[in-house]
């Protein structure tokens, strides 16, 4: 572990590889599990601010979610996270030709829709962060789904923090992520 500014951070992320294989895994990850995308309170807000631009790329069972429990819920313990299609999928999931889940936050964005990628959790995956009252954590959640991602890190050599850098930058900053690269080279990463 070593720290910078008010975040604690995993050497696991600069020591293992990883890189999203779509093709293999099929975005799994909006799939699997039993809860939605963590959310930070802030993009509660965005969420509700884009549904109707978000809307028209969603799937019927989606909107449908949505539109039951919110464009986000509240867990018993206070977390955030977004809807799930039945217990499954995360609401906002569609699905491209070949079957593989795509965000449809994400496909808004890429049209110029909108000005949100998706939630920060998403993109930062597959690094949690866990916030406390005096830091952050900054950790690797490996997570057997993945193991096809890490093969592909591995092939491309392409550590974690890298393949996160874009996520990475908008959650902490710029020089956070110099600070970051730094320490990664001091290891020999």
């Amino acid at each position: 572990m070593f720290q910078i500014g008010k975040t604690i951070i995993s050497e696991d992320i600069i020591e293992n590889d990883f890189a999203c294989n779509l093709s293999a895994c099929k975005g799994e990850c909006c799939i699997a599990g039993d809860a939605g995308a963590p959310l930070e309170k802030e993009e509660v807000k965005i969420l509700e601010d884009i549904y109707t631009k978000v809307k028209p790329f969603l799937r019927k069972e989606g909107i449908e979610a949505i539109e039951k429990q919110g464009t986000y819920i509240v867990q018993e313990n206070g977390d955030l996270e977004t809807p799930l299609v039945n217990g499954a999928e995360c609401a906002y999931v569609i699905f491209d030709d070949k079957k593989t889940a795509l965000c449809g936050i994400e496909e808004a964005y890429n049209k110029g829709l909108v000005d949100w990628k998706k939630p920060i959790s998403c993109h930062l995956y597959p690094i949690r962060v866990e916030a406390y009252s005096d830091f952050s954590a900054v950790n690797y959640h490996k997570w057997p789904i993945c193991d096809d991602a890490c093969s592909l890190g591995k092939e491309l050599q392409v550590p974690i923090y890298k393949f996160v850098k874009e996520a990475l930058v908008r959650k902490f900053g710029e020089d956070w992520y110099s600070e970051l690269e730094k320490t990664a080279k001091k290891l020999g990463r």
